[in-house]
């Protein structure tokens, strides 16, 4: 059976404050934390022993997963000393491996919302006789990822870093962060010392004349390094519109999670999450935003496209739009909060202290 790897090591500074006290695969996304729907996928496609690679907050990981039992996964944790990169990674949980040198290994970044086929992957895979398979999604506007043409066989020709001019743009195809290796070549991969994938495995691979295959598959495909994107990426499997078997509950315009308490006439869209003992006031109106464990949003609120952190408050009448409140926050009451203001944990912002608009 094939077996796969989870890097989950990244601080997430990109997501802070939501990572100042939990790394980013633990943030809550749609009620849980968002490693259990890429586990729970993986899963569903036939894997049972994964390996993950942690680094940033380490502790966390296994006091809520365990053995992996209750999702019906055999899960061991491997933690770095000191940062090794996408490919150190790879190579320091290696021998917590149950594969022989030819076996397929599925490798998933810890940080992508997708709706691959992972059964598909790694057929390709196979038939293909490649040395390592990549998932390949096509975005409209690549110039913040590396670009991977491929010839008319799948078989990649290139990797060019984020190009800078139009004609630099080669292809529309990019590295969506989910890989399946040939065993023997995570075991080539440089020991102790931190190495890219992206930047030296595969191109040292191309140029040793390795067979890397792409397999495009354009499917939902969010990458969740922004606290918009997190938020959106939450909305979007409450939604349905990414799939996964991890949601708790049934897919729609809002998900409550158990103990939460809302009021009668809050109005609640576009798949929006109230965590565990949340309480949310009358008349407060709530659109594609994550409510977390213990937070409060108090009566007259209106919060869109935003993530409360666990434990803060929202003060009435508060707006807050793209905006993220950190772990035990209070926001008090008649702020008005907008693009991509970020809230620290434990900060306290004083009624009616922050407006985007004049007073009227």
């Amino acid at each position: 059976m094939t077996e796969a790897i989870l890097l989950v090591g990244g601080k997430g500074t990109r997501l802070r404050p939501l990572t100042a006290r939990t790394p980013k695969p633990m943030v809550p996304a749609a009620g849980v934390p968002f490693l259990t729907h890429q586990l729970a996928r993986a899963r569903a496609a036939g894997v049972e022993h994964i390996v993950l690679a942690t680094s940033y907050l380490a502790e966390v990981f296994e006091p809520y997963f365990g053995d992996g039992s209750s999702l019906g996964l055999s899960l061991e944790y491997v933690t770095e000393r000191d940062p090794l990169g996408t490919g150190g990674a790879i190579r320091n949980v290696a021998s917590r491996l149950d594969s022989g040198p030819d076996d397929p290994v599925l490798i998933f970044n810890g940080d992508i919302l997708t709706g691959l086929d992972i059964r598909a992957l790694v057929r390709t895979h196979a038939s293909s006789g490649a040395d390592v398979s990549l998932h390949l999604t096509r975005v409209e506007d690549p110039r913040a990822f590396g670009l991977v043409p491929t010839d008319a066989n799948g078989r990649v020709t290139a990797f060019l870093e984020k190009p800078q001019t139009p004609e630099e743009i080669v292809t529309d195809q990019i590295n969506a962060g989910a890989y399946v290796f040939r065993r023997s070549v995570i075991d080539s991969i440089p020991e102790g010392r931190p190495v890219s994938v992206e930047r030296e495995t595969f191109p040292d691979l191309l140029a040793a004349g390795a067979h890397l295959q792409g397999m495009v598959d354009s499917t939902y495909w969010l990458d969740l390094g922004t606290p918009q994107a997190f938020v959106r990426g939450s909305a979007d499997l409450v939604l349905g519109r990414a799939p996964s078997p991890a949601v708790p509950g049934q897919c729609g315009e809002r998900l409550i999670l158990p103990t939460a308490t809302v009021a009668p006439d809050a109005k609640l869209t576009g798949g929006t999450v109230i965590g565990p003992s949340a309480r949310i006031g009358e008349g407060a109106r709530i659109a594609g935003s994550a409510i977390l464990d213990g937070a409060i949003v108090e009566p007259g609120a209106v919060i869109t496209n935003s993530l409360i952190g666990a434990g803060a408050r929202v003060g009435e009448r508060a707006v807050l739009s793209d905006t993220v409140v950190g772990d035990g926050a209070v926001v008090g009451a008649d702020n008005e909060l907008r693009q991509g203001v970020r809230v620290w944990c434990d900060a306290v912002l004083p009624a009616g202290a922050v407006r985007f608009s004049s007073d009227v």
